[in-house]
């Protein structure tokens, strides 16, 4: 027993050397803060594995990574050396400059890296992308056939869909989305308002031009869309979504690549659910030929509030989290990697779609977020029939308006 007790030691501490070597961090001080679905998930055991003595890894990958990782990365030190972020949510940390460029580290330590993996804001490089995702059509075969009904290539096809699926009584409420009030429901209303053609902004300004026929559209056909999702649908974010799924209460829905994964694992569902769970291209609205989605990226960042020895070492831990060699058959799945040797799979049909139909990729603007934000707070009065889309449309842009002049961003 002793001897086994030995070896398994032994083991153990030669795998940690090994990871340690890989890593090629001797000290340093590594906190990550980021999303919580698979993909990323495996960035954050990628990263822990180079763990060991004199290297700190500690990682809190949570749903509500966007309201704790200013707050946790504005002390001096930050508490968290590194942000998973996206599109949206870099924007937050650059207009507080609180990521540090990325140039110096990705000279040094980045070989490897591609082109297409490092996100440049005026000229410097302040993200490592390692995967890509969109939102787009997910559904169920059986129930389609069941219902006689074809694949939704538009939101109108959505809706007839649902109600002959209702009418049939197949399903109550066979529609699924992340509505949830705050950024889930306000980046379905970006989402319409694309597919129909709207621009956020006039152009060359920070100045907001949502209320609009464009927007009320965008707004109309969320409602209408809402009609046949469970009544409670204002909380559901993408993970009360994908369990709605998995317990075989929806049938057609809009949803991120990066959930279609989970989506196909028995666990919490069932083997009917299982089988027939398939994908395909974002849908169009309003006659438009525009996808009613957006393209993005998820990357990692370092914080600017902290050593350069912690700089180092989350740079390394992270650069070594999305190896190659990290692929397999349970993480090829995840999602659509940028990563060396990744040959996309049935799961990356959608996002794939999406990039070839010539989606928008989600606006990089430093005031989007302020608008993404106004939308969150604003969209439930409307969804709850408490006023007109005008009216909310009209709130929309009064709360932007006044955190733009806030920020500085309009006079």
């Amino acid at each position: 027993m002793i001897k086994k007790i030995l070896l398994a030691s032994t083991l153990a501490l030669a795998a940690t050397a090994s990871a340690q070597a890989a890593c090629d961090i001797n000290s340093g001080r590594v906190s990550i803060v980021g999303n919580e679905f698979p993909a990323i998930q495996t960035i954050g055991k990628g990263a822990m594995a180079c763990a060991g003595a004199g290297v700190e890894v500690k990682t809190n990958l949570t749903a509500d990574h966007q309201k704790i990782n200013v707050a946790g990365m504005t002390g001096n030190p930050a508490e968290y050396t590194s942000a998973i972020v996206a599109n949206s949510s870099i924007v937050a940390l650059m207009n507080n400059d609180l990521i540090r460029p990325l140039d110096d580290l990705v000279a040094k330590f980045g070989a490897g890296l591609k082109k297409n993996q490092l996100i440049t804001v005026n000229g410097k490089i302040m993200a490592v992308a390692f995967m890509a995702n969109a939102q787009h059509l997910v559904y169920r075969k059986d129930v389609l056939e069941k219902a006689g009904v074809g694949v939704p290539k538009t939101y109108e096809d959505m809706l007839a869909a649902a109600k002959t699926i209702r009418d049939k009584g197949i399903l109550q409420n066979p529609v699924g989305g992340a509505y949830k009030a705050g950024w889930n429901i306000a980046q379905e209303f970006n989402n319409m308002y694309i597919g129909y053609g709207g621009e956020f902004f006039k152009a060359g300004t920070a100045e907001v031009s949502i209320n609009n026929e464009k927007g009320v559209a965008a707004l109309k056909m969320m409602k209408d869309l809402s009609a046949y999702m469970n009544p409670d649908y204002l909380t559901h974010d993408s993970n009360a979504t994908s369990a709605e799924w998995k317990a075989g209460n929806v049938a057609i829905m809009n949803m991120w690549g990066s959930r279609v994964g989970p989506l196909r694992e028995t666990e919490g569902s069932s083997q009917v659910v299982v089988d027939n769970t398939a994908i395909d291209a974002p849908m169009t609205v309003g006659g438009g030929k525009t996808p009613a989605t957006t393209l993005w990226w998820d990357g990692w960042t370092v914080s600017k509030n902290i050593s350069d020895e912690d700089a180092e070492a989350t740079f390394k831990a992270l650069k070594a989290a999305i190896d190659p060699s990290i692929l397999n058959d349970e993480t090829k799945p995840q999602a659509v990697w940028l990563i060396d040797g990744y040959q996309p799979t049935a799961a990356a049909v959608g996002v794939f779609a999406a990039a070839s139909m010539g989606t928008r990729p989600y606006p990089m603007r430093p005031f989007q977020g302020l608008l993404h934000s106004a939308l969150g707070a604003e969209l439930a009065d409307y969804m709850q029939g408490k006023e007109s889309a005008e009216k909310t449309l009209a709130d929309v842009e009064a709360a932007y308006t006044a955190a733009a002049k806030e920020k500085g961003f309009l006079k």
